[in-house]
């Protein structure tokens, strides 16, 4: 859920957080539209956390957006108390704000599109995550006010 005075121009990151694997997606505040990045394919928090470091470094986010998953019926899960424990690591390590956004359905629509455009099974596993993260990212900008 976007915080109120978001600004207007500015860079995002958006993660699709997952245990095994972070799906990262990149956007604008001022083109509000979102693009995959990249995945990060490790379960050691130091590695996820040294990557995302280097993200942050090299593309300098104003805010990050975390993909908030909930059961189909809106309440919180086991998934979801993973999902604000990364959130809040990722405010306190990098010291910027941190947005949440809805996520429901957001992979099953991203392995949708990969196999309607062409791809194999192996190679939509491969880039579901950042696709899901450029979803998550772009419901995001599509509920913030309008400029």
């Amino acid at each position: 859920m976007p915080e109120t005075g978001a600004p207007a121009r500015g860079t995002v990151l958006a993660f699709d957080f997952g245990e095994k694997r972070i799906g990262i997606a990149i956007g604008e505040f001022e083109l509000r539209q979102a693009h995959p990045l990249t995945t990060i394919r490790s379960e050691i928090n130091a590695e996820r956390f040294a990557a995302i470091g280097a993200l942050i470094q090299e593309w300098t986010p104003i805010r990050l957006v975390v993909g908030l998953p909930v059961a189909l019926d809106g309440t919180p899960h086991a998934m979801t108390a993973r999902c604000t424990r990364f959130a809040n690591q990722l405010r306190g390590r990098f010291n910027l704000p941190v947005d949440y956004a809805e996520e429901r359905y957001s992979s099953l629509e991203a392995e949708e599109r990969l196999r309607e455009s062409g791809h194999d099974a192996r190679s939509a596993k491969a880039h579901v995550d950042t696709l899901a993260a450029q979803i998550i990212l772009q419901g995001y900008f599509e509920h913030l006010p309008s400029p």
